[in-house]
């Protein structure tokens, strides 16, 4: 049987992949300092994005997704293991992203993916200290946009 902090430490894990999530798909980039320590190591390269640090990444992601017209992150099967005041994670992600095409309108491409995690407790509560996507699946990605296979 979970005791009391196992279960509050499993529910708060699991809330930092959902309000990822949130802010995300809400373009609320301030958002995510509830999620990320500051030094936060963050690796989109596996579907074509960047890596770095959180303060780059933060930068980034808002230059750069609102260049699709609509997206949403669907996350789910959160595995957290916990081992004192830092734990380790993976959360299965689906993403359809609508992309714009050259010869103009549009289509939806669909990524599948993990996010591999780390976390620590901090005087704010758990955040991720490290988040790496590792690729699973991608459907229907526009010609201009190859994601090198996930």
């Amino acid at each position: 049987m979970l005791s009391l902090q196992q279960l509050s430490d499993r529910v708060e894990l699991e809330q930092l992949s959902i309000r990822y999530a949130n802010a995300i798909d809400s373009k609320n980039w301030d958002e995510l300092d509830q999620v990320f320590t500051a030094d936060a190591y963050i690796d989109y390269r596996k579907l074509g994005g960047i890596d770095g640090r959180y303060p780059q990444i933060k930068k980034w992601l808002a230059e750069v997704l609102p260049n699709f017209p609509n997206y949403c992150h669907l996350v789910g099967n959160i595995a957290v293991t916990v081992t004192g005041d830092t734990a380790t994670g993976r959360t299965l992600c689906i993403n359809p992203m609508d992309t714009k095409l050259p010869s103009g309108g549009s289509q939806v491409m669909w990524l599948g993916l993990w996010y591999n995690d780390k976390y620590a407790r901090t005087a704010a509560g758990w955040r991720m200290t490290e988040r790496v996507e590792q690729g699973c699946f991608q459907h229907n990605v526009p010609a201009h946009m190859a994601i090198p296979s996930a």
